[in-house]
């Protein structure tokens, strides 16, 4: 894996917490607090939070500081599109670089992940779907395709998605073909796995939503 400096290494930890839901939607990130709780100093928190007011995960404020982005629904359709086609590219061009040792990963991740859905542990869930992802990705070695990835997840609502009933057992299962499908090097049937992940969450919310 790349070497990773302090603030891409909190800005990872930010990330995920705001895809978990462990950072809720409008909170505001206390640099301080946070620097206490990584067990860095203040510099690298500022830094990583600049990053990802870049790429939308949060909001500045001069008076209130960096508040996590609230969910725009109108906004979501087209970013189910564009997640579909740029994560399709991040997953064929990884298809040809993942070793043993990245299947054997995705392999525990996916345990994981099944057994999180057991106990209903949907921040877990949400946590090491986003591991899940970000190891496949960061393989295809196209970093410029994956900061745009960042900045749709940034305005996806995976944490009200995973709140629909039974929806992280369907994930889990959507998860085990796409894992399948990079085992065996199966490029068409990973891009239909893929692309029914994406958009099955999404329409299942879709339906359910109301303002």
């Amino acid at each position: 894996m790349r070497h990773q400096t302090k603030e891409e290494r909190v800005a990872d930890y930010l990330r995920e917490g705001i895809i978990s839901g462990r950072f809720p939607r409008g909170s505001k990130l206390k640099q301080a607090e946070l620097a206490e709780k990584i067990g860095t100093s203040i510099t690298p928190v500022r830094e990583a939070i600049k990053l990802l007011e870049a790429e939308g995960f949060v909001l500045g404020s001069s008076h209130r500081g960096a508040v996590v982005a609230p969910f725009d629904i109108h906004a979501t359709e087209e970013i189910v599109d564009l997640r579909m086609m740029l994560e399709s590219k991040l997953v064929l061009a990884a298809l040809a670089r993942l070793t043993p040792q990245h299947l054997e990963e995705l392999r525990e991740l996916q345990r994981q992940i099944e057994e999180a859905a057991k106990k209903d542990d949907r921040e877990a869930v949400r946590v090491i779907n986003y591991r899940f992802h970000e190891l496949i990705y960061m393989a295809a070695h196209l970093p410029q395709t994956l900061r745009f990835v960042r900045i749709l997840w940034a305005r996806y609502p995976f944490d009200l998605i995973n709140r629909l009933d039974n929806r992280i057992e369907r994930a889990s299962i959507e998860h085990r073909e796409m894992l399948s499908a990079l085992i065996v090097r199966d490029e068409a049937a990973l891009l239909v796995a893929l692309r029914m992940h994406i958009r099955a969450g999404w329409d299942e919310f879709k339906a359910s939503y109301t303002d």
